[in-house]
């Protein structure tokens, strides 16, 4: 059985009693697999658990799903309004469905979701909520870690609260582009705007520009603190120099993302999830050459971070 509150106290991942559906933690950092739903055909009653589930979870998977893209669509419409993905443009007759699909005879450095980091924390209004559907999955391979930026705030000394909570991070997309360029000038046949075979649609300089946002951000629904510092995102601090800002930034994103903190997602065929883009951090593995693997992912519009 999953210890389900977080050795430190310091969060509590245990289940909540629910009419409609059921919750079993994955860890006790976070996590937890929904049952009892189908995701096809969900009642305004039965989201409501499910968005109280996200809340306490941060993220929440559902298995043995199959959900055309109108229910994908309808999933998001139930949660707020589409965002605007940063990155890629959506299946034909459905724009906010993003296909990210790697097909088996692509070999590439670096995958969609690479590395530690919020969703388009440029923008600024990031997404709140993201929605993904596993449809091929490769037979190992490919899972996903998340990492609670709750539990991470709450486990930094009062000191260092208190030092960070007027702070602002510059959130930009400037090391993801160079990191693009790279791999473009190694590979003749790349260019930027391509990651493996996954064709995107960038605003390079509203990525490069990026925003500043709060380093310690509150949740507009729970009022949960979270430290919001990446591993790619966050580049530098207002009214710091760069010598000053990194050795902080290192240190703190290195801290959020601590086996301790974290979960990890085994994909499946016909898996969905959902997760907090406001208050966990994730990274995806590029550890499936071989093997195609097919998803496809949805984005709530989310708020700009206070």
């Amino acid at each position: 059985m999953v210890n389900s509150v977080h050795p430190t106290g310091l969060f509590d991942n245990s289940a909540k009693d629910y009419q409609h559906i059921t919750a079993h933690p994955l860890a006790s950092a976070m996590g937890a697999e929904i049952r009892g739903v189908d995701l096809s055909n969900v009642s305004n009653d039965t989201m409501a658990e499910i968005e109280d589930a996200l809340y306490r979870h941060k993220m929440i998977f559902f298995r043995d799903q199959e959900i055309s893209f109108t229910d994908h669509e309808n999933l998001i419409l139930q949660l707020g309004e589409f965002g605007t993905d940063a990155y890629t443009t959506g299946v034909p007759g459905h724009p906010n469905i993003q296909p990210l699909i790697k097909e088996a005879s692509v070999a590439t450095k670096s995958v969609f979701g690479s590395g530690w980091h919020v969703d388009s924390a440029f923008l600024e209004c990031p997404p709140s909520i993201a929605i993904n559907y596993g449809v091929d999955i490769p037979p190992y391979g490919g899972d996903t870690m998340f990492a609670n930026a709750v539990l991470a705030y709450n486990s930094l000394s009062p000191a260092m609260q208190e030092m960070i909570a007027p702070l602002k991070v510059w959130m930009s997309g400037k090391n993801v582009l160079a990191n693009m360029q790279a791999e473009k000038q190694s590979q003749e046949s790349g260019k930027v705007g391509t990651i493996g075979n996954i064709e995107l649609d960038l605003n390079t300089q509203q990525m490069l520009e990026g925003f500043y946002h709060p380093m310690v951000r509150t949740h507009p629904v729970s009022g949960e603190k979270s430290l919001y510092v990446d591993k790619i995102y966050a580049c530098g601090i207002e009214g710091m120099t760069d010598d000053e800002a990194r050795p902080l930034l290192d240190f703190l994103s290195s801290f959020a993302t601590q086996e301790s903190f974290t979960c990890r997602l085994r994909w499946e065929n016909n898996t969905v999830i959902m997760w907090d883009n406001r208050i966990c951090l994730h990274q995806a593995f590029n550890d499936y050459d071989g093997y195609r693997r097919e998803m496809y992912r949805a984005i709530v519009m989310g708020e700009r971070p206070i």
